[in-house]
């Protein structure tokens, strides 16, 4: 490992932006030039479980977001429960974000019914000062699964269909540039993940960022303990596992 990487190892582990940000001015002197995440947008980030609740957290539910378009925004689910804990969400058809980051709950005319504002990574408060004070997070995080890189350090397996192993992959300790962790792949690995082009990881919002050269990204949340799913599952789900 070279000092560098080093120095931008120990950033990464602490998620201090302002680290990071020193460590993004050091490697530009010393490594090549990166390109940028395709399909970083914040839209993208919101795909997966989150939780709605209110201030004393009596009240949540699960609401699961989607990129696939529907109507005035974009797909969402709501679990059974949310329309009883928060009736306002009965009217919620769809979500957007717009150019002001503000996430919004809309209705079929794509009016909204409830928008927030992200505070933290991976939480939101009301936009407006003075809105019945709901929040916004991650499933993981209002679990207690908000996992840290270095709980996800070391082996894994890619497995498909009837837990069939296609791969092997190893979650280095080692900075591939100043936003994520780099990777290897054990030879003899499916083509689906041979040709995805990994060049390295990262978590984000309690989900697991497996990053290409060119192509969006792969997420991945947990489901039961150990067991990552790749998010949206499409037809042939891909999880994650430890072997």
């Amino acid at each position: 490992m070279t000092t560098v990487q080093r120095i931008l190892s120990g950033f990464l582990r602490t998620g201090s932006s302002a680290l990071i940000g020193v460590a993004a001015a050091i490697s530009a002197t010393v490594l090549p030039a990166r390109a940028q995440t395709p399909g970083g947008d914040a839209a993208t980030l919101m795909v997966g479980a989150w939780e709605l609740s209110n201030s004393d957290r009596d009240k949540t539910c699960g609401i699961a977001f989607r990129l696939d378009a529907t109507g005035p925004g974009r797909a969402l689910d709501f679990d059974k429960s949310c329309a009883e804990m928060f009736p306002e969400t009965r009217a919620v058809v769809a979500w957007t974000m717009g150019k002001d980051a503000a996430l919004r709950l809309v209705d079929s005319k794509g009016k909204a019914v409830l928008e927030f504002i992200e505070v933290e990574n991976g939480l939101f408060e009301p936009l407006h000062p003075g809105a019945t004070l709901y929040f916004l997070q991650t499933a993981a995080a209002a679990q207690g699964r908000q996992y840290t890189a270095d709980q996800m350090f070391g082996d894994w397996t890619f497995v498909r269909g009837s837990n069939r192993q296609i791969c092997q992959v190893s979650l280095l300790d080692v900075a591939a540039d100043p936003e994520s962790f780099a990777l290897t792949l054990k030879p003899g690995c499916d083509n689906l993940v041979a040709t995805f082009g990994l060049k390295g990881w990262r978590m984000d919002r309690g989900l697991l960022l497996l990053l290409s050269d060119r192509n969006d990204p792969w997420r991945f949340q947990e489901g039961d303990p150990g067991v990552w799913h790749r998010i949206p599952e499409g037809r042939q789900p891909l999880l994650l596992t430890r072997p």
